[in-house]
């Protein structure tokens, strides 16, 4: 088993201020402009590692080969995010070891956007990592992310947390106190010893996708009650950098990179 929350437990340090927290439900027209006008600005930086996701679709996501034109099976997706940084920095500092834990509510089709998303950063990153983390994650750091300032309409808080995620063989674990549990397991195929992948993709997230599912699974948070036991999961390695860019083609009625 891989604990990918090494160490100790490190106090925040003392360059965390005021800018280390967005306020709870601050529409982001007034706090960070609104993401339909915004521009990302291009950042130095990149993420290298792994991405869980666990969300409300009874089967595997339609938005990985629909890239977000198909609606999810419900109607809406509900969702959970865990990002293991194995190595990444944000205009020189390091951010490798850390974690970040999303919790994302999307109305209808991911590509439509309207998008309310609580980030929660590993509470052992420095001042900077944390505050640059929240840019990547806005979508205002540009690049891979970027498109985040297109669907992202209200971020309704981010917040230090102790993010631990565990790798396990087939199985991905995330804990952020109680508000975030979940536990993933990959689907095998044929051949029992290899997962199923999804390959060569345009799915922003990287282009192979394991196929996985919920085993036990809740999200107890900002007024979210959500149980995704048995529902639709994925793990994407990914390579995210601040020089990609994507945007959403009204033609096309799906994101696309430039």
């Amino acid at each position: 088993m891989n604990l990918t929350r090494r160490g100790t437990k490190m106090a925040a340090k003392a360059d965390s201020g005021k800018s280390d927290r967005i306020s709870t439900k601050s529409k982001i027209s007034a706090k960070l402009d609104n993401p339909m006008r915004r521009k990302a600005t291009p950042t130095d930086w990149s993420i290298k590692g792994e991405l869980i996701l666990n969300c409300s679709c009874t089967v595997f996501c339609p938005c990985v080969v629909s890239l977000g034109a198909h609606p999810p099976t419900e109607g809406h997706c509900h969702a959970w995010m865990g990002i293991i940084i194995d190595e990444g920095h944000y205009e020189g500092e390091d951010l490798s070891g850390l974690n970040v834990g999303l919790l994302v509510d999307i109305p209808g089709r991911m590509a439509e956007g309207n998008w309310k998303v609580a980030a929660y950063v590993d509470d052992r990153a420095s001042g900077k990592a944390y505050n640059g983390l929240l840019q990547i994650f806005s979508g205002q750091a540009g690049g891979t992310t970027g498109l985040f300032t297109m669907l992202v309409s209200e971020i309704i808080g981010a917040e230090r947390a102790p993010v631990v995620i565990e790798r396990d063989g087939t199985f991905r674990r995330i804990m952020i106190e109680r508000k975030i549990q979940g536990e993933v397991e990959m689907l095998t195929g044929k051949n029992n010893e290899e997962p199923v992948i999804v390959r060569n993709t345009k799915y922003w997230m990287g282009p192979d996708v394991i196929v996985a599912k919920g085993n036990k699974s809740r999200v107890r948070d900002y007024g979210r009650v959500w149980d995704f036991d048995g529902m639709s999961a994925e793990i994407c390695p990914i390579n995210w950098k601040g020089e990609r860019s994507f945007k959403y083609d009204k033609n096309l009625k799906k994101i696309v990179q430039r």
